[in-house]
């Protein structure tokens, strides 16, 4: 068999388990998502009297467009003051961004404490030094731009009721979803992913990654597990393969809800998930003896890791596959049946995605559709950002954790 033709036909092949193996989950995360839809907003039975106390950590740095949204959306939790802190750890800006909390500070100094880092190296560690000055019994993070729903503590509360809860991810909306058509499109993936893969996965017991904002975790777990990998691009993944790793379990929660914003421009777009490639990658490498641990969430982990390899090899298929057909040989009538099926397999997947956007919006709507073609041109442009990542890390290029530009945009009502 000619290599490229050999090349290809294993690609493919490998592609087709790992698309056949997520189909079912998304299935059962549409259908979760469905019976959702379906029942009315259920009231909180939450013990009052034994409520957990929260410290709410908001990690700034030049965020002065959205800074005073976020800090009036966590004032106006609905939970007990008593019970409740917002740290904001300011991590050296030279905007607004200090004096705008110091003013918060100064006129609510009984909820809000500012902690100032010197030295400006990235998230983790601005998350890592908050925990040291933390007091609650849980964790709950929300970046700089996030606007949470009044309830999203109380609900918290509700799900750590269960001890067997380590961790908690909640659902991001995109608050400028009607900023442009970027912002729309990116709103819609966000719900679609969080809404059906991920409750997917929650329903099924398998791997939940954390998404980096809306998340809450034990404090207590925290401190046992060494708290963030300060060199990780993508420390809320880490985080979940480290939980993961040690047996805990982390919930996807989709009635907890916190509004953030999706990035409005190309450049910035692709320099994020650029990020959030390279630190999937490396968080695979890491935690590569995952598989080693024979149960079906390590497994689920690791596959869900490799993702954006195998979004990589998907670029490497697409060539392949264009130079078999340029150049044919006796193989011809197995790679046309192979290219069959990539068409089944990739119409399976719309349709089930195409259905998810009807159900993650409110009211539903059928137009939603119309976003089907834009979707699989988007995942062509995925290929080439991880391929961009994987080029990263070959070549060992430094990891800059470069933080996603936020404008003040509101087109969202919460």
């Amino acid at each position: 068999m000619n290599p490229i033709h050999l090349i290809a036909t294993c690609i493919l092949a490998f592609l087709y388990a790992w698309v056949l193996y997520n189909i079912p989950i998304l299935i059962v995360g549409l259908k979760r998502l469905r019976h959702a839809e379906q029942k009315e907003e259920k009231t909180s039975r939450v013990n009052k009297k034994k409520l957990p106390t929260f410290s709410i950590i908001i990690p700034m740095k030049n965020e002065e467009r959205v800074a005073e949204r976020s800090l009036n959306a966590s004032l106006k939790l609905d939970y007990p003051l008593q019970k409740r802190e917002i740290i904001v750890v300011e991590d050296g800006s030279n905007d607004k961004t200090a004096e705008i909390c110091r003013k918060y500070a100064d006129k609510h100094p009984h909820q809000i404490r500012i902690l100032h880092k010197l030295g400006s190296d990235g998230k983790p560690s601005a998350l890592n030094y908050a925990i040291k000055h933390a007091k609650g019994e849980i964790i709950a993070i929300f970046d700089a731009d996030n606007a949470p729903e009044k309830d999203a503590l109380i609900k918290a509360a509700e799900y750590f009721e269960d001890p067997s809860i380590a961790a908690l991810q909640g659902t991001t909306c995109a608050i400028n979803a009607d900023e442009n058509l970027l912002t729309k499109f990116l709103s819609y993936e966000e719900a679609a992913w969080l809404r059906t893969y991920i409750q997917g996965k929650d329903a099924l017991n398998l791997f939940v990654p954390l998404t980096g904002s809306c998340q809450f975790l034990r404090r207590n777990v925290l401190e046992k597990v060494g708290g963030w990998d300060e060199k990780s691009l993508s420390e809320d993944v880490e985080m979940a393969a480290k939980l993961t790793e040690k047996g805990y379990r982390i919930k996807y929660a989709s009635d907890i809800r916190s509004w953030q914003e999706a990035p409005a421009s190309i450049m910035q777009f692709m320099k994020q998930r650029t990020r959030w490639f390279r630190g999937y990658m490396e968080v695979a490498l890491k935690y590569g003896k995952l598989i080693t641990k024979i149960n079906k969430k390590t497994i689920d982990a690791e596959i869900t890791l490799i993702g954006p390899y195998l979004f990589t090899l998907s670029l490497v298929g697409y060539f392949t596959a264009a130079y078999s057909f340029i150049a044919p040989s006796q193989f011809q009538s197995v790679l046309t049946l192979i290219s069959l099926f990539t068409s089944l397999v990739t119409l399976a997947t719309l349709l089930i995605v195409g259905v998810a956007l009807i159900y993650a919006t409110k009211p539903r709507r059928i137009t939603n559709l119309f976003w089907l073609p834009f979707i699989y041109a988007y995942w062509g442009l995925q290929t080439i950002l991880a391929a961009r990542a994987l080029i990263q890390i070959i070549l060992r290029r430094p990891r800059n954790w470069t933080k996603t530009t936020k404008t003040g945009m509101t087109t969202a009502t919460f």
